[in-house]
């Protein structure tokens, strides 16, 4: 059939997934840092992805596609209620745990990569957030303790990751109650996109939102606060 149906520009897109993030019928995934449209029958072509793309890689077209399959879309979204509980969004107590293996976890999110995070969720709400360096938490020892403690975390590596934080993250702050922000990242150069990402996602939310900044030593020392 003819019908109205979503559109997506691969070289305009950036791999950021807010689109994937933004469908709630499941019809995006992420192929090879690009966004695809993989499921037609699963789209139904209002567009929400669209106003969450940065880039403008995201249009309506109307062409031959398989009609859209509601029921197929609630069984899915049902199905991945039950699916691998790696990626569904939780709340976390902390739990007290002997002190041989290491003492207390002070995770309160799941999960805490940037690139799996939510745009929103309950435990955003008047938080304190903590955005830090992946390879931070190996390095310096009391982590947990001294960084962690009180705060939501969010980690990641831009390096790794290969994209731009900024984005992802300025949704958070736009669609969130953040109240402070503290950023903890390695002392090796590329950790330097980590703040940049963090800096211009404030800008683009258009909030007031506090920020700190420490940088490890990849020996484990603190070298620098501000």
């Amino acid at each position: 059939m003819i019908r109205q149906i979503i559109r997506i520009d691969e070289e305009k897109c950036n791999g950021c997934s807010l689109c994937a993030n933004a469908c709630h019928e499941g019809a995006i995934d992420m192929v090879d840092g690009k966004a695809k449209l993989v499921r037609e029958h699963f789209c139904d072509g209002f567009g929400d992805c669209l106003p969450a793309c940065p880039t403008g890689a995201i249009s309506f077209e109307e062409r031959e596609a398989p009609a859209y399959d509601e029921e197929a879309v609630k069984k899915a979204q049902e199905a991945n209620k039950k699916g691998c509980p790696g990626v569904q969004v939780q709340s976390l107590k902390t739990v007290e745990v002997p002190l041989v293996s290491g003492g207390i976890s002070r995770l309160q999110n799941w999960p805490p990569q940037i690139k799996l995070a939510p745009m929103a969720a309950p435990y955003f709400d008047m938080a304190d957030v903590l955005i830090a360096a992946d390879c931070a938490g190996f390095a310096y020892g009391a982590f947990h303790e001294d960084f962690m403690k009180g705060k939501v975390t969010l980690i990641g590596c831009p390096k790794l990751d290969g994209i731009d934080y900024s984005q992802k993250l300025s949704a958070i702050f736009t669609n969130n109650n953040i109240q402070s922000i503290t950023v903890v990242k390695m002392e090796v150069p590329c950790c330097g996109g980590l703040s940049n990402a963090v800096r211009k996602a404030i800008e683009i939310s258009g909030k007031d939102i506090s920020l700190s900044e420490v940088t490890i030593s990849i020996d484990g020392r603190v070298l620098e606060k501000k």
